[in-house]
């Protein structure tokens, strides 16, 4: 990584992580993953999203990465749950399919991380059926609500937060 690029994107995750620290959603976590030499790995967060209260996705944190290209903000980062969650909007690679995530879509370089872990934590509330990434959770979000529910409710045991 080498470039004017990579200056602009380090100075903007550098920000990104300050203001995320001092204003962040509750239950929410996102910071950039440690090295094996102990340094700082801006360009990679480990992040997790909470549930939302009153949905089936309430009581887990869901873990995210964030990879960050060379050109950010000018393109968007992956956002991938490590595992992949059974939702029809996350590829089975556990990839975000979300349109403010693509930059063909509606990606827009002032979003914020804590813009995109918001649209994230919707996104599972409020599946997207007009742009499937898995089709079993797609087809029985379709076909089959309740059974649908059950299947996530299941996911939330193994999310529990972190303590």
């Amino acid at each position: 990584m080498s470039g004017a690029g990579t200056g602009i994107a380090r100075a903007r995750l550098a920000a990104e992580r300050k203001n995320f620290r001092k204003d962040h959603p509750h239950g929410f976590y996102a910071r950039p993953e440690v090295n094996k030499d102990g340094s700082t790995n801006l360009f990679r967060w480990k992040c997790g999203i909470p549930g939302k209260e009153g949905s089936d996705w309430a009581g887990g944190v869901y873990t995210l990465t964030m990879q960050f290209p060379e050109d950010y903000p000018n393109k968007p980062p992956k956002c991938q749950f490590v595992p992949p969650l059974f939702h029809p909007n996350i590829y089975p690679s556990g990839t975000v399919c979300l349109s403010i995530l693509s930059e063909d879509k509606d990606w827009r370089a002032s979003l914020t991380v804590k813009q995109i872990l918001i649209g994230i934590q919707d996104l599972l509330t409020d599946p997207n059926i007009l742009d499937p990434a898995q089709e079993e959770p797609f087809k029985l979000y379709r076909s089959n609500r309740e059974e649908y529910r059950r299947r996530v409710r299941a996911q939330v045991q193994l999310y529990p937060p972190p303590t």
